[in-house]
């Protein structure tokens, strides 16, 4: 009997049960909290410089304020998702998914400016979306 009220006990003091975000979400939760904010200062560096990066010959060609724009844009979305993974809203990981996955195509097109930041980005991408579509038993409350 006492097993069963410290396993109760036990379940209604664990972090899913209290709303935290733990393991792979709470790393999906950082790294938006990371690239929200890189993307930004991207955003912003194309904006106030368009002298910043080289504009080679390329299909995705675009002025570089646009691209500033783009990417700055982008950096609030993955902004705001990071903080509804955190905050542990329903559309928080479906916004995460779809912002990193945004960012990860305009980062891959974004390559030829500045390949050594676009990288770097492509591959906290790639980690957000894996982080947040896999399946979490213990938040989804299915076992």
């Amino acid at each position: 009997m006492a097993a069963i009220h410290n396993k109760k006990r036990q379940e209604e003091e664990s972090p899913a049960s209290s709303g935290m975000i733990t393991g792979v979400t709470l790393f999906a939760a950082t790294l938006l909290m990371l690239s929200g904010p890189l993307s930004i200062l991207l955003g912003t560096a194309g904006i106030a410089g368009d002298t910043l990066f080289s504009s080679p010959r390329y299909a995705y060609r675009f002025d570089l304020t646009a691209w500033g724009w783009i990417h700055l844009v982008i950096g609030v979305a993955l902004l705001i998702a990071g903080m509804g993974v955190v905050a542990g809203k329903s559309w928080g990981r479906g916004a995460g998914i779809a912002a990193a996955a945004i960012s990860l195509i305009t980062q891959f097109m974004f390559i030829p400016y500045y390949p050594a930041w676009s990288i770097i980005v492509v591959i906290l991408d790639l980690l957000i979306v894996w982080a947040l579509s896999r399946f979490d038993y213990k938040t989804s409350g299915a076992l």
